[in-house]
C-alpha cells in the first residue's frame, strides 16, 4: 500500500510540472522568448507575436512593467497567452506590491493556470514614465522565491493555512557580465542565495561576449551549481543599439568586432542572424537553453531557430 501511495503521489507531482520544467529536467535544450504587454488595451500585437512564437519556443516571458513603465499587467497577459496555447512565464517584480499583493497575485496566477514565475526585484520607479510613483520593495527577489516555497507548503507569510497548495516552477535572474573578481563573487553569492530560497532555473542578462560568459560558467561549474541556466540573447538591431547598451546597461558589453560588423552593412537583419547564430553556437555547450529578447523582431525568431536546428 505504501508503494502504491508513493507512486500516486509521484504521478500527481509530475502532472503539476510545467512543460518548461519537464523539458529542462529531461535535459532538453530549452528556448524561451519574451513579450512586453502594450501600453493600453489593444492586444493585437500580443496575438500576432503569439502566433509567430507558438510551437517553436518552450515558454514566453511576460514582462512586469519593465523599466518602470506603466503597461497592461503581466498576469493578465499571461492568461491571454495560456488561452492561445502558449505556456507563459509570469515575471513578477517586488517594486509595486507589498507582501499581501504579491502573495495574492501568486495564488491568482496558479488559479489562472500560470505556474512558471520569474522572481525580480524590479527597476526603481525614478527611471520610468511615472518617476513620482512610490516604490514598495517590501520583499526582494530572494524573499519572493522563499514566499513561493512558503505558499507551496500550504501557509502564507503570516503562518495562516491555505485552502489548497499551489505549485510553481520558480525562476530567477543572474548577470554573468561581472567585469571584476568581487563583482563575479557577488553574482555567484546571489545565485546561491536564490537557489537556497527555491530557484529552479535561471535566465541571464544579455550576453554578447562568449569568452567572458565561458569564464563565468567555469566558475559556476566550479561551485557545483546544477540549477539549469538559460543564456540571455538579445537580437541586436544596429550598431547604435550596441553603443547605447555599452554606455547605459550595466553588466552588458557588446564587443567592438560585433559593432563593426553591424556598422559595415545595410542589411541589419542578416547581420543580426549571423551574429546571433554564432553567439548561440558558442554558448550552447555551457547552458541548458537560451532566452531570446527579440525587442520587436519576433518575426525573425523562426528563421534564427531554423538555422540553428533548435
Amino acid at each position: 500500500m505504501e508503494n502504491n501511495t508513493t507512486g500516486v503521489n509521484a504521478a500527481v507531482e509530475e502532472v503539476k510540472k510545467t512543460a518548461l520544467q519537464k523539458s529542462l529536467e529531461a535535459g532538453k535544450f530549452a528556448v524561451t522568448c519574451e513579450i512586453g504587454p502594450p501600453k493600453g488595451i489593444d492586444i493585437k500585437e500580443i496575438e500576432d507575436t503569439a502566433q509567430i512564437l507558438k510551437g517553436i519556443v518552450d515558454a514566453v516571458n511576460v514582462t512586469d512593467l519593465q523599466s518602470s513603465v506603466m503597461r497592461l499587467g503581466s498576469l493578465a497577459t499571461c492568461h491571454l497567452l495560456t488561452d492561445m496555447g502558449i505556456e507563459p512565464i509570469f515575471q513578477m517584480t517586488c517594486r509595486d506590491r507589498n507582501r499581501l499583493a504579491l502573495q495574492s497575485d501568486l495564488l491568482s496566477s496558479y488559479v489562472l493556470g500560470v505556474r512558471n514565475v520569474l522572481s525580480l526585484t524590479g527597476d526603481h520607479t525614478t527611471i520610468g514614465d511615472h518617476p513620482q510613483a512610490k516604490p514598495v520593495y517590501d520583499l526582494d527577489s530572494v524573499s519572493l522565491l522563499w514566499t513561493m516555497k512558503k505558499l507551496e507548503s500550504g501557509f502564507d507569510l503570516a503562518g495562516k493555512e491555505l485552502t489548497g497548495k499551489p505549485s510553481f516552477f520558480k525562476g530567477a535572474v543572474v548577470n554573468p557580465g561581472a567585469d571584476t573578481k568581487p563583482a563575479l563573487e557577488l553574482q555567484l553569492l546571489k545565485m546561491q542565495k536564490k537557489i537556497n530560497a527555491g530557484a529552479q532555473f535561471f535566465q541571464t542578462q544579455a550576453i554578447f561576449d562568449a569568452k567572458s560568459f565561458e569564464k563565468f560558467m567555469e566558475r559556476v561549474n566550479k561551485d557545483d551549481i546544477k540549477t539549469p541556466i538559460l543564456a540571455g540573447i538579445i537580437l541586436l538591431k544596429s550598431e547604435k543599439m550596441a553603443n547605447y547598451m555599452n554606455k547605459f546597461v550595466p553588466g552588458v558589453f557588446v564587443p567592438d568586432s560585433i559593432i563593426k560588423k553591424m556598422a559595415a552593412t545595410q542589411d541589419k537583419v542578416s547581420a543580426m542572424l549571423e551574429i546571433t547564430a554564432d553567439l548561440i553556437d558558442k554558448v550552447k555547450p555551457f547552458v541548458q537553453g537560451i532566452h531570446i529578447q527579440a525587442l520587436g523582431w519576433e518575426k525573425h525568431v523562426p528563421a534564427l531557430l531554423k538555422n540553428l536546428n533548435l
